[in-house]
């Protein structure tokens, strides 16, 4: 952190100074060195602006793993929270981190609470993670409460890593087929187009029909490629910045059968994680379930948790009884849920769902793109093999003509 320091040395004379220190104490010891005294300390704040954008937040989710596990390790030790803050502010060479940490450190001066900073920036950080530090707060148990979020951020981390890699050959596979189709239709099929043309040949009406939209291309590809590359940029915009946006893409999701199964079961496991963590943080059934329905992800499902709270737990409903009115959950999560309750071990058979839907979330992905790279290699195929019969259909009919003349 970077001090102002003001001090005066034996002789009474003021010497001021600025450097980079641990916390005031380093400061003060510093300046003991010196044979100073000090008169005033001043910590100034460049502050690196905390954002979210279309590409992404300033701060990542593993720099949020890393800021939890820390934090819970040094609280486990026993160091005091102000240190544990101030050493990380050391360490952390992120400046969107340090610009967090110095700004927690001075609502903590000032009295305010811990979860407080957070919840100034719900883009970046979710509603669980702000209310499980404001339960651990409330409850002295802040140490469990920064494991509990590591654990479930490295979770989410993982699920979505192992996602991103089983997508990453189908949209290579993707990317390639439409850079061959391109090449060929842009650069190829234009030189062979203007052979046959130059000799008058009659050709059928599919090569026509290539060569024509070849040309088409040839002439205003960059401009159709500069429209298409916008399109995109303002669909992610449409979906990134606006709630419409993602409840319209949601809807499309929904419809197709593979993808409708893989996010469903995205939103049982979010389910039971979200519920758990806070269950287990000691947060009110009603409040937990008003929170767990914000971050499922499904417009029905969050509407089936609001009335488990409001219709059913507000009204003195047991919580397995509730579940069990609420049919868009499967019968799996409904009778585990009741059964949980009656036993005492929600939290367990929580933990339990949590874990199975990991698999079954694998599974379903793996399936989809079991299903997909053979369907693109068979349109491919359709594709390239079309043109190359276009192009090879006028050939075959002047080595004809020719033998027959």
């Amino acid at each position: 952190m970077l001090f102002k320091y003001r001090a005066s040395d034996e002789e009474g004379k003021i010497i001021e100074g600025e450097g980079d220190f641990v916390n005031e104490n380093a400061v003060l010891e510093f300046l003991k060195g010196k044979h100073l005294n000090p008169i005033n300390l001043e910590l100034v704040v460049t502050r690196t602006k905390i954002r979210t954008s279309l590409f992404g937040s300033s701060i990542t989710i593993t720099d949020q793993i890393f800021l939890t596990r820390y934090l819970a390790l040094m609280l486990k030790v026993g160091t005091d929270i102000f240190k544990a803050i101030d050493i990380l502010i050391s360490d952390f060479g992120k400046p969107t981190v340090r610009s967090l940490l110095i700004e927690i450190r001075e609502n903590l001066s000032k009295g305010q609470p811990f979860y407080s900073t957070f919840a100034k920036y719900p883009k970046i950080f979710s509603p669980v993670f702000t209310n499980l530090i404001r339960a651990g707060e409330a409850s002295g148990n802040l140490e469990k409460v920064f494991e509990e979020l590591s654990d479930s951020l490295e979770k989410q981390r993982d699920l979505s890593q192992r996602i991103k890699s089983a997508l990453v050959y189908p949209i290579l596979l993707v990317v390639a087929s439409i850079g061959i189709v391109a090449l060929l239709v842009t650069f190829a099929i234009p030189k062979m187009a203007s052979l046959f043309e130059g000799n008058e040949m009659k050709m059928p009406a599919v090569t026509k029909m290539i060569f024509s939209f070849s040309k088409f291309l040839s002439h205003y590809g960059l401009y159709i490629l500069i429209v298409v590359i916008l399109f995109i940029i303002g669909l992610i915009m449409f979906y990134k910045l606006t709630l419409i946006g993602r409840r319209f893409f949601q809807r499309i999701a929904y419809k197709i059968p593979l993808v409708k199964n893989i996010l469903t079961k995205m939103s049982y496991q979010r389910f039971a994680v979200t519920f758990g963590a806070l269950m287990r943080a000691g947060l009110p059934i009603l409040e937990n379930l008003e929170i767990t329905a914000t971050t499922v992800g499904n417009e029905e499902m969050r509407q089936a948790l609001l009335r488990i709270a409001h219709e059913g737990i507000i009204k003195g409903v047991t919580l397995g009884d509730a579940f069990r009115r609420e049919e868009v959950f499967p019968q799996t999560i409904r009778t585990l849920v009741s059964i949980g309750e009656k036993a005492g071990q929600t939290e367990e058979v929580l933990h339990t769902l949590s874990t199975f839907y990991d698999g079954e979330i694998d599974s379903a992905v793996k399936s989809l793109v079991s299903i997909f790279e053979p369907l693109m290699l068979i349109i491919i195929g359709l594709v390239v093999g079309g043109i190359a019969m276009a192009v090879i259909l006028p050939v075959y009919q002047f080595t004809t003509q020719l033998g027959g003349g």
